[in-house]
């Protein structure tokens, strides 16, 4: 009698799910009527995708609809007015009203701020008058980069402030299908040391096509970091364990690092149970022993993470893991922002209380972070003085060198939420108060840089 042979399981592909599969999620994993057409209407105007894996690893679906992972990655209630839900449900309810359906999209889009913080009246640099598609240019020192076949993620986070690039609005996409554009434009930018190849996800290509992308920036010498936006690791840590050519991306992270440059993984990581399974933490262990280093980031967003011992946890598994705590981010004011945002003052305390549990280790991440018109500006603390409160503000980043590093302060206010929400000292010096006021210099030209 011949022993019986064991063959290792094949392992997961990756199958991405939609709108069209709602009812088979639905059947699947027990979601009661009302929030699945919840999901069906919301996700006529939102983006919605998600996969097997943060079906099966990472949404408990014995609390939903209020588990962080679920209220992460699927349409809710609240995310639209209500008004809005109602005219998608009507119309959706009759084919003969597809067009005034179509309309009623776009016009719910157009109110949603698809593109905040001036990003494509301010960020896309130009040459000859003409605008580069599929590029950034907001601070000196740093181009982001939009590869055509990476704008699209394993799955969607609800909040998500590029929502988008993913609903097929050419309009409203940043794309380019070949990096020459972004090697010429280098070349007239010698300042530029530092290119973020964003998204979507620059990990949903394959290896080949993300090398297309990345091997011409090994030849531009002023460039000393390559920074690689992703949610993979949370989403579809096979990319970097199981997957096909897993073993190939991780050589080619290897080849960066070999050829001088620091290549920082940029991983976004926005509640701790992304990093609880054990492909995440094989993943990010994989990717480490290429030398890259990996930088963890996301914001605080109501029904998800707005408390303070989920950011202390969270940002002690990173530490854990091997990575680099770095951003906590205030949500920006783009898609469902009413039901995600947090007031500053509530995501200061947020911030304060979570980092005074850390570990000096831990003690590199900054927050709470807008990234806003002149840059980034975070709230330090709140200010107690006889003429009242204030928020202790200060510029990280801007768009102005200059501005970098400099302090000031603003009216203290218990539901400001975004930095037009509130009002500068009148001791601020012009230039700081111009540019938060949102008087922004010219886009990047050629021989212009800022």
């Amino acid at each position: 009698m011949t022993a019986d042979v064991l063959v290792p399981a094949a392992p997961p592909r990756f199958r991405a799910y939609g709108p069209r599969h709602i009812d088979d999620i639905a059947a699947r994993h027990g979601l009661p009527a009302e929030i699945r057409e919840t999901v069906r209407r919301v996700s006529l105007v939102l983006p919605f995708r998600v996969n097997e894996y943060v079906l099966d690893q990472l949404i408990d679906w014995d609390d939903v609809p209020g588990d962080p992972m679920f209220q992460l990655t699927f349409p809710q209630r609240g995310m639209l007015p209500r008004d809005d839900e109602d005219r998608l449900a009507k119309l959706s309810a009759d084919p003969a009203d597809r067009l005034l359906l179509r309309e009623a999209v776009q016009e719910i889009r157009g109110r949603l701020n698809p593109h905040p913080s001036g990003q494509q009246q301010l960020n896309v640099p130009r040459r000859d008058g003409v605008e580069l598609p599929g590029l950034q240019h907001k601070y000196r020192e740093t181009v982001l980069y939009f590869p055509g076949q990476g704008q699209t993620c394993h799955a969607y986070c609800t909040y998500c402030f590029r929502w988008a690039q993913f609903i097929g609005d050419a309009d409203l996409r940043f794309a380019v299908p070949e990096p020459s554009g972004l090697i010429d434009y280098l070349g007239a930018h010698p300042e530029v040391h530092d290119v973020l190849v964003t998204g979507g996800d620059p990990m949903v290509m394959s290896t080949e096509r993300l090398r297309s992308h990345l091997e011409p920036l090994l030849g531009v010498d002023p460039v000393r970091t390559i920074r690689i936006g992703t949610k993979s690791v949370a989403y579809w840590p096979q990319r970097y364990v199981t997957d096909p050519d897993a073993d190939d991306v991780l050589r080619l992270f290897e080849r960066i690092v070999a050829s001088g440059r620091q290549l920082a993984v940029m991983a976004h990581f926005s509640h701790p149970r992304e990093l609880a399974t054990d492909l995440a933490r094989r993943a990010l262990a994989r990717i480490r022993a290429t030398g890259a280093v990996i930088y963890c980031q996301a914001p605080v967003i109501a029904h998800v993470n707005d408390d303070a011992r989920v950011w202390s946890e969270l940002w002690r598994a990173e530490l854990a893991a091997g990575a680099v705590p770095y951003y906590l981010f205030v949500e920006r004011d783009t898609g469902p922002y009413d039901y995600f945002k947090v007031p500053l003052a509530r995501a200061a305390e947020i911030f304060a209380d979570a980092y005074r549990t850390l570990p000096g280790l831990a003690r590199t991440v900054r927050g709470p972070v807008m990234s806003a018109t002149p840059g980034k500006v975070v709230v330090d603390g709140v200010e107690h003085t006889p003429e009242g409160a204030f928020f202790q503000l200060r510029m990280l980043q801007a768009r102005q060198p200059g501005l970098v590093g400099r302090p000031f302060r603003a009216r203290y206010s218990a539901t400001a939420a975004w930095l037009d929400e509130l009002e500068p000292d009148p001791a601020t010096p012009a230039d700081l108060a111009a540019a938060v006021r949102g008087q922004a210099p010219a886009p990047h030209t050629e021989g212009n840089p800022r």
